[in-house]
Parts: C-alpha cells; structure tokens; sequence
C-alpha cells in the first residue's frame, strides 16, 4: 500500500548521510584534526573516545523521542543544532583553550547526532515498508558510509589543502569546520523539503506503543530471545575495529622513525576520498543485495570474516613500510570493500534483534550497546599502541576479531530473515 508520493531513493541517501557525516566529523576527524593541531595519541584516544558516550546512553532518552512529537521534527532539529555546533568549533580552533572548548562543543553535537540517529532510524523504520527494508538497508549502510568517508576523505583532503595553502593547522581547521556546519546547514534544509510527511498516519496505526511507559519499553527489550548472548555478541563483534578506527589515522600521519606510514594530511584524504569511496560503495550495495536475496543466514559469517581479513593488510604495512602508495591504497580498497561488505550483515541483525513493538526505543537499545562496545576498547588504544608499538598493535587488533566471530554461529534469527518477498 502506498502511502506517499516520495520515493525512498529521494530522502534515504540524505538523510543517512546526515546521520554518518556528524558521527564521522566528531568521531574520527577529529582525531586527525587534534593530531595536526598536537595532541598527543593518548589523549586522543581517551577523549574522542568519550564522545561515544552519548550513543553509548541515548536508550535512556530514546523512548521520550519514541513517545513524543514525530521522528521528522526531532532528526530535523537535531540536525540543525549539529549545524550551529560545527560552526562553532570552527570559530573556537583559534582560541586559547581549545582542546576543552571544541571537546564540549563536540558533546553537544555528540549527543544531537546520537538523538537524530534514534529519530532517523524510527522514521525509516515507521515509514518504509518491510518487504523494502533489507534492499534499502544496504543503500543506507552506503550512503552512511559514505557519509564517513566524505569526513575521512574530502573534508580531510580539503583541510590539508588548507594547511599547505597557509601553512597553519590552526587556520586551516578553523576554515574546514566552518565549511562543516555549512554543509550540514545544507544537508538540514533538504531533508527537511524531500522527507515524507506521512510518518503520523503511519504511526497512529501503532498507537499501543505510545500508551506505552519506559519502563514497559526497556524491560520488553531484556525479555527477548536469547538476549544476554545478543548483547555480549553486540558488545565484542567490534572490539578490533574500535581500537583500529582510533588508531589508523595517526598510524598513516606519523613519521616512519615513529612507526608509521609518513603521509601527509592530503595524502590520507586522498585515499579515504576516492578510492575509499568506490570500495565502500561496491561492497555495501553488494551485501545488501546478497542478503535481500538469499537472507541473513547464508551471508552473516562470510560477510564477518570479509569484514575483519583485511586487518591483515595493516599489520603488513606496519611491518615492511613499503614506500609506494599504492600498497596502501590496495589495503585500504580491502579493508573498505570489505567493510561496506560485512556491515550490512551487522546491521541487519540489529534490525531483527529490534523486532516487535518499540522498534525505535529497541534499536536504539542495541546499537548503545554497540557504541559501548566501541567507546570502552578506543578509550585504551592510545596506551594499547604506545605501549605494543604499530606492528603488535594490528596484530591485537586482528586477534580483538575473534570473540565476535566466535558468538555469531550461536545466534538464532529466522533463516530467510531479511530475505526480500517475491511480492510486488
């Protein structure tokens, strides 16, 4: 049954894509950013690692999201407020103090991106139909990632240009952020012009779930299938990557004498920016085609393993520092074909261990304890890396993969679960 003239291709690249750009901006850009600025990598490590935090406790709000107003007024706020806060980092960068004032900055716009992520994944969840949701969750797990890599990769290669330009970090920072927030500001005004406006009619079909309290909504969520196992699974399924994440930028900045790869700021921008992007694209639309047709069964392990192998790529060039680029950009198509790949898989799961009434306030639930799971491994690896050096570092990053690995084949969900119908 159709229920709005807005086809899904018009508002769910964007409006994903406003939920990845501000996770990736304050999440992994600003590693590079305070590194270029001369933070060191343990504080780096521990601070942006507390910027998870809001993802990590955003189910203790998400039911006040999920019982009052609509999902399109609170992703379209909290993305304007994302706007203002990005602005505002921007004109902070050159003052005394800044390490402090953009952390706090970033906390506002931490815990607005985490708010518009529950709102946006409610309203993707309410409006679109089922049978369409395993094929778009691929297109959504791609322009997400896209999103991240356009942080990672265009927003880096600009501010690089930038630091040669003008040769001062602080400068060029400055200027990128503003950018930022004039993008978002952009990305703010589309969403609000293509969304659909439907979402209220579609939920006044559901009205149990607003008569619903908290209470009812959180215990609902730890009486389902086999749940203490879910969440162990959720918690460690990215204990490698959350180490890695934290770890690679300065990994490729930081001069060979030190353990790293030795390029520049442009550099890394350039391969997140372009080949990052075809890789990332190509495995996400990939996985999500492979599961809308076969199901999550058949594909769950193998797109895992797709996801963690390319591991083994860093611990080579962290062990034989080949001097041409292009081993680096043959790592990184890997590991990012490999991810778009095999996230889909994940975040198929979270879709399914959602299911029921509160899908919102449900998903909301697990992908917390999926920021948990990332906040508290990145927190340490900083010390981790320091103390291991680069080499042994990838290697327990690699080892870090297994526990996640090893929970998967105990999980039971239906064998054609994200399986798209034959129906029209």
């Amino acid at each position: 049954m159709k229920t709005d003239n807005t086809k899904p291709w018009f508002w769910i690249p964007l409006l994903n894509f406003a939920s990845g750009l501000p996770y990736a901006v304050i999440i992994s850009v600003s590693v590079i950013m305070y590194k270029n600025l001369g933070i060191s990598n343990e504080d780096i490590g521990v601070y942006t690692s507390l910027l998870y935090l809001p993802w990590v406790i955003k189910p203790l709000w998400s039911p006040f999201i999920e019982l009052t107003g609509t999902k399109r007024k609170w992703f379209l706020s909290m993305q304007l407020l994302i706007s203002i806060a990005f602005l505002l980092v921007g004109f902070t960068i050159p003052t005394n103090g800044f390490f402090m004032m953009t952390l706090a900055i970033f906390w506002v716009a931490a815990f607005a991106s985490a708010s518009n992520d529950i709102a946006s994944d409610g309203f993707y969840l309410l409006v679109l139909p089922e049978n369409q949701q395993s094929f778009f969750l691929g297109i959504r797990s791609t322009f997400y990632r896209l999103s991240m890599l356009a942080g990672n990769g265009l927003i880096v290669l600009f501010a690089g240009y930038l630091e040669h330009k003008y040769g001062d970090n602080t400068k060029a920072w400055s200027y990128t952020m503003i950018c930022v927030g004039l993008l978002m500001t952009f990305i703010t005004i589309y969403n609000f012009i293509f969304t659909p406006r439907n979402e209220i009619n579609i939920a006044e079909k559901n009205n149990e779930t607003h008569h619903q309290n908290f209470a009812t909504i959180f215990i609902s969520f730890f009486k389902k299938k086999q749940i203490w196992l879910v969440l162990a699974f959720i918690l460690v399924f990215r204990l490698g990557e959350s180490q890695l994440l934290k770890m690679l930028s300065p990994f490729l900045l930081d001069p060979k004498t030190s353990g790293g790869m030795g390029l520049d700021t442009e550099a890394v921008g350039i391969i997140y920016g372009t080949c990052g992007v075809a890789a990332l694209t190509i495995g996400g639309i990939l996985g999500g085609i492979a599961i809308s047709k076969q199901g999550l069964t058949k594909w769950m392990f193998p797109m895992f393993l797709a996801m963690h192998l390319p591991i083994l790529g860093f611990i080579l060039l962290a062990f034989f520092h080949p001097s041409s680029i292009y081993y680096i950009y043959a790592v990184v198509i890997l590991e990012q074909f490999g991810y778009g790949f095999g996230f889909t898989a994940f975040m198929m799961y979270l879709i399914h261990v959602a299911e029921g009434e509160s899908k919102t306030a449900h998903y909301a639930l697990a992908t917390g304890f999926m920021a948990l799971g990332m906040m508290l491994p990145g927190m340490l690896s900083g010390y981790i890396q320091k103390y291991l050096g680069y080499q042994n570092f990838f290697i327990w990053v690699f080892i870090a993969t297994i526990p996640g690995l090893i929970l998967s084949r105990f999980l039971i969900f239906p064998k054609d679960f994200g399986k798209k119908s034959e129906e029209v």
